[in-house]
């Protein structure tokens, strides 16, 4: 029996019912598949990651967290259309076009997720970086405040002792000092014996004081508010004769002791206390001592002209 021409064999039958669906197809979908698994790998290692890094973010990352799930869901359902479409022979290159476009879709909100999500971490990170550096300040502050705090108590308490030293000298001092009855009959301040008595006595800071060491000259010296001259000496008795200058009048002062307070008042100071010359010691040619005066005479007093009469011999 022989076989007609226009009958097709057997084997091209077979050969025309495989080539219903082409090769290309399967592989394409095999690629796509891939794809999209890799994707959905790579977005839920991203995911993994970044909500490792942002555990106290939390709140910002639920919305990303719900996304991320929308889209895991979209790619199952999509794996899951899929595997079902590759199962049907007459797949349109309609269906495939969706299929891509759908992939490309998901793959598109996936990077816009992920940049979002890194914007929102470099945010953190800069504010966490910030908030360290401004503690940082801070701390660098306080311990700036606490050494300068302490260097001014550990300065107040050495002033405290050095007032409280100050304080026990001059108790002590006061002890050694004495008053006396002056030339004019008026009960004297505290008397010095000496310079370091006289240095007690002004930092008790009760009268002015003026040191001074005057020569027997023809010319008078001021000392403070006055001037002064030395007429007459007597080493061996500790004695001496000086004038005051003051207030346009001279006040001579003979035969005075040393240690003896020698008082005179100067113009309107008559009911206050007098200003005061004490001589510590007398010389062959000069004395050394002080003049005191009231704190509230000021400058009031007037010294006269520097003429003193001739010294004698």
């Amino acid at each position: 029996m022989s076989i007609s021409p226009n009958v097709p064999s057997p084997q091209d039958s077979y050969h025309y019912e495989n080539t219903g669906t082409p090769r290309w197809i399967t592989v394409l979908f095999g690629v796509l598949f891939v794809a999209l698994a890799a994707t959905a790998f790579w977005g839920y290692t991203s995911e993994t990651r970044l909500s490792q890094d942002l555990a106290k973010t939390q709140d910002q990352n639920k919305t990303l967290a719900a996304q991320l799930a929308q889209a895991n869901s979209s790619l199952a359902d999509l794996k899951g259309h899929i595997e079902v479409t590759e199962q049907k022979v007459g797949m349109t290159q309609s269906e495939l076009a969706q299929a891509r476009s759908r992939a490309e879709s998901i793959r598109k909100e996936q990077q816009a997720s992920a940049q979002k999500f890194n914007s929102q971490l470099t945010e953190v990170q800069k504010n966490s970086t910030s908030a360290q550096k401004f503690n940082s300040q801070l701390t660098e502050v306080q311990k700036n405040s606490e050494e300068k705090i302490g260097a001014v108590a550990t300065d107040l308490g050495g002033a405290k002792k050095d007032l409280e030293s100050t304080r026990s000298d001059l108790e002590a001092t006061k002890g050694k000092l004495e008053r006396m009855q002056g030339d004019e009959g008026v009960m004297s301040g505290l008397i010095a014996r000496n310079h370091d008595d006289l240095e007690d006595l002004k930092r008790r800071g009760d009268r002015n004081y003026y040191e001074f060491t005057v020569a027997r000259t023809k010319t008078a010296q001021r000392v403070g508010p006055v001037q002064l001259s030395l007429n007459k000496v007597d080493p061996k008795k500790n004695k001496y004769t000086m004038t005051v200058f003051v207030d346009d009048r001279s006040i001579e002062k003979k035969d005075k002791t040393a240690g003896e307070p020698v008082q005179f008042y100067v113009k309107g100071g008559r009911g206050a206390s007098p200003y005061e010359v004490v001589v510590f010691d007398v010389g062959k040619n000069q004395i050394t001592g002080y003049l005191s005066t009231p704190k509230d005479a000021g400058s009031a007093a007037t010294a006269a002209p520097a003429v003193a009469p001739a010294a004698k011999p």
